[in-house]
């Protein structure tokens, strides 16, 4: 069994930075992807980035050049840096990981930017 647990979360003023980190424990083989996804109020959950085991990394539109996903060399945690951010960013943010035809997911973590 994979868990996924997220950190970070947290209150952050508009145009400022802040940093989400998630660790996986379990029966990790190796990742064949891993990332983060949000879900504001009222809106469907979406992309925020996510990695292949390549190390090539795509980024939602919203967030390219703002945010940056990175991971350990044991890929068994990855950070999200999150910079600029805006009230459009608040959401709740899930770490997420795939695994041959299985998907884990975090608990999620909330992120609220303040204007």
């Amino acid at each position: 069994q994979v868990r996924l647990v997220e950190s970070g979360g947290g209150l952050v003023q508009s145009g400022g930075s802040h940093r989400l980190s998630c660790e996986a424990s379990g029966r990790i083989v190796a990742f064949t992807a891993m990332g983060w996804y949000r879900q504001a109020p009222g809106r469907e959950r979406e992309l925020v980035a996510i990695m292949s085991s390549g190390r090539h990394v795509v980024y939602a539109d919203s967030v390219k050049g703002r945010f940056t996903l990175s991971r350990d060399k044991a890929q068994k945690s990855w950070s999200l840096q999150m910079n600029n951010l805006t009230p459009d960013d608040t959401a709740v943010y899930y770490c997420n990981a795939k695994l041959s035809t299985s998907t884990f997911w975090g608990q999620g973590t909330q992120v609220t930017v303040a204007s």
